[in-house]
């Protein structure tokens, strides 16, 4: 049995529920998940599919929503925003111990490390279409695709800060003062939200699959819902290293060279969306700051077993990249 995974049941489940499939299936799952966790489901002749579901303890409800996710992606299936295939949503958790949902397999790499990085070739134009996905979503219409009631959407960042610092004082295993002293200076003045769109979360090359200079599909949704676009940007753009710069906690696959420079992807993005960028300093200590609350959740939940055994992580590490997000954190905070 397959650890997160009852082999038989799902099988079942499977055959029923997903058209032209061929048990037995073969499960694989997907190293480099932080959160929810994927299997590679390989049926009898081939066929391939991505199986998602929650932790195998310590879940949060609202953190590690199936169905909202599932839901987000068949809702982007007809827009041009490049998504999986949703083909089902299971709910009895009598099938493996908790909700899952199934969505195509998409051919093409995730650009994790700059080892695996697009070939020199492909670069530029990966660049570009990062940004032209990013703008895609944010020109999504939440109502037109049934998503209107996703979230509330206005003061995006205000609800964030709260709702964050409500888990980093759940989730935390040790005082660091910088990120108290950010979340204080970040909550004094909140740049007014320009607009209201389907706001990834997440959105950076470790979540994207990519064929030659294309994102071929956007995943990780978990984090998804309606809010501030610059949110994603700063997040991006924290992710996004210039040539040989080192990024405080992502592997940044764009530090070897050959993909546009930060200041080229804000000007493409300002120029795609006509938003006013002037304030993404501070959206990028904000993402600095929330992406070292989700952290210290996974540093928790590893210490307390949610990801099994065979993780094959050093738990350390977590620990320490949130050490190094909190002074990031603090360096584009606005001054007091």
């Amino acid at each position: 049995m397959t650890e997160g995974i009852d082999d038989q049941k799902v099988h079942e489940w499977l055959i029923a529920n997903v058209q032209d499939l061929q048990g037995p299936f073969t499960y694989e799952r997907v190293a480099g998940g932080r959160s929810n966790l994927t299997f590679v489901a390989t049926d009898a002749v081939g066929r391939k599919l991505i199986v998602r579901r929650p932790p195998l303890s310590h879940v949060i409800e609202k953190a590690h929503d199936m169905a909202r996710e599932y839901r987000v992606i068949a809702a982007l299936g007809s827009t041009p925003v490049p998504v999986p295939i949703a083909r089902g949503l299971c709910l009895d958790r009598a099938v493996t111990g908790a909700d899952f949902y199934v969505m195509d397999f998409v051919d093409g790499f995730v650009p994790h490390t700059e080892a695996e990085a697009a070939s020199i070739d492909d670069r530029r134009g990966l660049s570009r279409n990062v940004i032209d996905v990013l703008g895609d979503l944010h020109d999504v219409e939440p109502r037109q695709v049934g998503l209107g009631d996703l979230g509330r959407g206005t003061d995006y960042v205000g609800r964030q800060l709260h709702r964050w610092q409500q888990a980093w004082e759940l989730m935390k295993q040790r005082d660091l003062p910088a990120m108290d002293e950010v979340h204080r200076r970040l909550s004094a003045i909140v740049p007014p939200q320009q607009r209201i769109v389907i706001a990834h979360g997440d959105y950076r090359l470790g979540n994207m699959m990519v064929d030659a200079d294309r994102i071929t599909g956007l995943l990780d949704w978990e984090l998804c819902t309606l809010g501030d676009p610059l949110a994603d940007l700063g997040y991006l753009i924290n992710n996004w290293a210039d040539e040989g710069e080192h990024a405080e906690w992502s592997s940044a696959p764009t530090a070897i060279g050959g993909f546009a420079a930060r200041t080229e992807m804000l000007d493409w993005y300002g120029d795609r969306t006509g938003l006013d960028l002037d304030d993404i300093s501070y959206y990028r200590s904000f993402a600095y700051w929330r992406m070292g609350c989700i952290v210290e959740g996974v540093y928790a939940r590893f210490l307390q077993g949610a990801y099994g055994t065979d993780h094959g992580e050093n738990v350390s590490s977590f620990a320490e990249a949130v050490v190094r997000m909190s002074e990031a954190a603090l360096e584009h905070a606005p001054t007091p």
